[in-house]
């Protein structure tokens, strides 16, 4: 049975009433009550139909019928624990695995980026017996207990920084203490993360793991200078550490280039530890880790059972079967490349028009505003990139349309906190 649809007055009480207000929602001010969406579009409860800039999670576009499809028929045969012997598992690991470095061959399958980084950060603790994170500044990693420990962009409102946790300067080229003028800021910014592990061996820490997402996103959508990510793991390894690479966010090819951002590092890069999550289900939640036989065997020999009642059932893995079936046959990657060059091209046009607008860098979409049926966030340090996170299936007119919306916005001076934007972004497609 159906559930009464309320006016948006109404449900916006009873969610003030019902739910906790550390829930917040987007657009507070006139928040936006969406009740259908297909494709890269959202319809509120009058059917005003809204361009989804914000939506990473649903990569393959809202409710596409393939993915639907398979969530439902799998529903209808069997949905059961993990623990039951089942052919969809292995088939989706199987899949994941051809995208991969080989040496990457060991699957967990969970629920959510949080689950898949806190048991990375398990597995890398459990491998090298050490305890303590170097993790970038302004990071975010997860809302559990244990990433909230890692994540400055987090802990700095809380209880603040414990003394396991290292924190390295984002290699930010733009803003950073080494620019695009700099001979070499990969080595530049891997060498302060070489600073940070020597002074936690004076102190007489060892550590574990080098935490890191492979396009840091609350940071401000940073595309990472070539050459750091390879340096820090030597540096990390030496150390007796591994290097876990975040894609929650950046994985399944948004980048366009590579399926993976770290990747974007150099073909013979590769990460000891992988976590992914988002975009996995379309909207459902699934996530996994993954990893080398070693840490894997290392995990293992702990003799503690290791078991996730919903990670990797069949209806999750069937759903992100169809997610990798839908790219393949759409070339969302390949669209991705195609929509990322001319939505770059149109806002570094932009960019020559208006000075406030400091940089438009580029491995993709991520922007910010709620105008014209817009939907678009900001984010960085000081909430000053707009940024680009759509669905993969955003086309060459809606990036029109999206860079049509910008200069009308600054020709007009509307909305102060638009305006003042210094940065422009374009994020999950490869430029």
């Amino acid at each position: 049975m159906s559930q009464e649809m309320f006016q948006k007055e109404r449900t916006l009480k009873m969610r003030e009433r019902l739910i906790g207000q550390s829930c917040r929602l987007f657009f507070p001010q006139d928040p936006v009550k969406i009740v259908r969406a297909r494709g890269q579009y959202l319809y509120d409860e009058n059917g005003t139909q809204y361009l989804d800039c914000i939506s990473n999670v649903h990569h393959v576009g809202h409710c596409h019928p393939l993915v639907t499809q398979a969530a439902s028929a799998q529903m209808e045969l069997l949905n059961a624990n993990a623990r039951f012997l089942h052919d969809n598992i292995v088939h989706y690991a199987e899949r994941l695995a051809a995208t991969l470095p080989k040496k990457l061959c060991i699957f967990y399958f969970v629920n959510s980026g949080s689950e898949a980084n806190d048991l990375a950060l398990r597995l890398a603790r459990q491998y090298t017996r050490n305890e303590d994170v170097i993790v970038l500044d302004h990071a975010y990693h997860g809302h559990l207990t244990s990433l909230i420990d890692i994540s400055p962009y987090k802990f700095r409102k809380l209880e603040g920084q414990k003394e396991w946790v290292h924190v390295a300067p984002l290699p930010d080229t733009y803003r950073g203490l080494y620019r695009r003028d700099h001979p070499n800021p990969g080595q530049a910014y891997a060498d302060t993360v070489k600073d940070l592990i020597d002074e936690a061996q004076r102190k007489g820490r060892k550590i574990s793991s080098f935490f890191v997402e492979s396009l840091p996103s609350v940071g401000g959508q940073v595309i990472l200078p070539s050459g750091y990510f390879p340096k820090v793991a030597e540096y990390v390894r030496a150390a007796g550490g591994v290097f876990v690479a975040d894609e929650v966010q950046t994985g399944f090819g948004r980048v366009g280039s590579h399926f993976w951002a770290f990747q974007l590092q150099g073909e013979d890069f590769c990460p000891d530890i992988v976590t992914m999550g988002k975009p996995m289900g379309n909207g459902h939640p699934l996530s996994c880790v993954v990893t080398t036989e070693e840490i894997a065997g290392a995990f293992t020999a702990n003799g503690v059972e290791y078991f996730n009642t919903f990670g990797g059932n069949p209806v999750s893995c069937a759903i992100g079967l169809a997610v990798l079936d839908v790219m393949e046959k759409e070339d969302l990657r390949g669209n991705a490349v195609r929509v990322g060059n001319h939505l770059k091209e149109l806002l570094k046009q932009l960019q020559a028009k208006h000075p406030i607008i400091g940089d438009v860098r580029g491995v993709g979409l991520f922007v910010g505003m709620l105008s014209q049926h817009i939907c678009l966030s900001t984010d960085g340090p000081w909430n000053s990139v707009i940024k680009f996170k759509p669905p993969m299936c955003f086309s060459l007119e809606d990036a029109e349309r999206v860079s049509a919306e910008i200069s009308h916005k600054k020709r007009n001076g509307i909305q102060q906190r638009f305006v003042k934007v210094i940065t422009v972004l374009l994020y999950f497609y490869r430029i």
